[in-house]
């Protein structure tokens, strides 16, 4: 690990009132190090130098406990719906041990790059799953079985909160990733949500530590079981959201 890296890490988690042992730190290193690997050989991601990865994706990622009181709470179920090169479940995992991490990915050469990062980073408690959220969502192994569900992928909250909403138990919550101003985005999801059994309780919006990133986070709660028509069929929650 380079001092460069520990000051970087140290004064992005100062911003969140954070704090991870010398272990987390390496493993984080040893992440990154995988990561800019890997990448040379899959499109993982467009940031690669060492200040935006750590701020962009490490520290975004640990950003969710602006909005979920607890997150570090042993035994919590998590599932991050397309997880890509493993933002937000890899980051939350190290700094929080005690969650139980599910990553889905429909891509398997990502499954494969994420399998690597969990065996050579000693992860316990965290398993992938290759597939897509409107198959798995519909699965009784996988429907309504999560306290929280996470997403960083790139759609509209209502597509996001069909894939989503079908893992979360009741009484549990969907928290997703958001860029800039949503208000629009928001007002049109709302009927969405409400089909999908689920009620927004709060949106924190902030900068991300060291940059000008603007940040949202959209906390929805699952209120009832969700109804048997959702989620619809692989393709048609990005086609014709609800």
């Amino acid at each position: 690990m380079t001092e460069r890296f520990k000051e970087l890490m140290e004064g992005g988690l100062d911003d969140l009132n954070l704090s991870l042992n010398s272990g987390q730190l390496e493993q984080f290193y040893d992440y990154y190090e995988l990561l800019i690997e890997w990448n040379k050989v899959m499109n993982l991601t467009a940031i690669t130098e060492l200040d935006e990865v750590v701020t962009k994706h490490f520290i975004d990622s640990l950003s969710l406990i602006k909005s979920v009181d607890d997150l570090g709470e042993k035994d919590r179920t998590v599932i991050d719906i397309g997880t890509g090169a493993g933002f937000p479940g890899i980051p939350l995992k190290i700094a929080y041990p005690g969650l139980k991490i599910t990553l889905l990915d429909s891509l398997n050469k990502r499954i494969k790059y994420l399998n690597e990062v969990i065996d050579k980073l000693g992860l316990k408690e965290i398993s992938t799953i290759h597939g897509r959220a409107e198959d798995y969502g519909r699965d009784p192994l996988y429907r309504e079985k999560y306290d929280l569900c996470v997403s960083r992928a790139v759609a509209n909250i209502s597509t996001l909160s069909e894939y989503c909403l079908p893992f979360v138990k009741v009484g549990g919550y969907f928290v997703s990733y958001k860029s800039g101003k949503i208000e629009e985005e928001l007002n049109q999801g709302k009927s969405a949500i409400k089909l999908l059994s689920g009620k927004t309780e709060d949106v924190t919006t902030f900068l991300l530590p060291g940059s000008d990133v603007e940040r949202s986070f959209v906390k929805i709660k699952k209120i009832e079981p969700i109804s048997k028509k959702y989620p619809r069929k692989a393709g048609l929650p990005s086609k014709e959201p609800l």
